[in-house]
C-alpha cells in the first residue's frame, strides 16, 4: 500500500465538519439564473410565504452544488502533491429536508472508501450529510464519488 493511501485509509470512518455557510435570497436567485429555474417557491417570497415552506427555499441543486465549496473548508486529510480533482458522480443522492433562505448551512463528511486504481490515480467515496443549523433533519444525504491524481 502506498504511504498516501496509507494517509487516507487512516481517516476512513472519521467525520469532518465544514464552516457555516448562509444561503441567502441573492444566492438563491443566481442560481434561479443560471439553471433558469425560477419555480415561485425559490425566488418570490410573496408567494412562497403561502406554500407549506412559509417562505423561499434553496433548490436542491444549489445545496447539492454547493458541496465543493464546503467540502474545501472541512479538517479532512489534505494532500498537497494533488495535481487535480475531479467529480465522479454520486451513488446515491436524498434532498431529505428544505433550506429555507437565510438558512446556514454545513457538511459532514465521513470517507467511507478509497482505492488506488492505478499508479497516482485514487477514488474515494464519502458520506455527505448536508445540515441546516436548528434543523434536525439534514437538507442532503449523499453517497459522493470523487476520483483525483498526484
Amino acid at each position: 500500500m502506498s504511504d498516501m493511501l496509507a494517509r487516507l485509509q487512516a481517516d476512513k470512518g472519521v467525520p469532518h465538519h465544514s464552516e457555516w455557510l448562509t444561503v441567502d435570497q441573492a444566492m438563491i436567485d443566481r442560481f434561479a439564473d443560471a439553471t433558469m429555474d425560477w419555480q415561485h417557491i425559490h425566488v418570490d417570497p410573496e408567494r412562497a410565504r403561502d406554500t407549506r415552506f412559509g417562505g423561499t427555499i434553496a433548490h436542491g441543486f444549489l445545496v447539492l452544488s454547493l458541496l465543493s465549496y464546503l467540502e474545501q473548508k472541512t479538517t479532512a486529510v489534505r494532500l498537497p502533491d494533488m495535481k487535480v480533482g475531479v467529480n465522479y458522480g454520486f451513488d446515491r443522492v436524498r434532498f431529505v429536508s428544505p433550506v429555507r433562505a437565510g438558512s446556514r448551512i454545513r457538511s459532514v463528511s465521513t470517507l467511507s472508501s478509497v482505492k488506488e486504481k492505478n499508479p497516482g490515480h485514487f477514488e474515494q467515496t464519502q458520506d455527505i450529510r448536508v445540515e441546516v443549523e436548528g434543523q434536525e433533519k439534514p437538507a442532503v444525504v449523499a453517497s459522493w464519488v470523487t476520483q483525483f491524481f498526484v
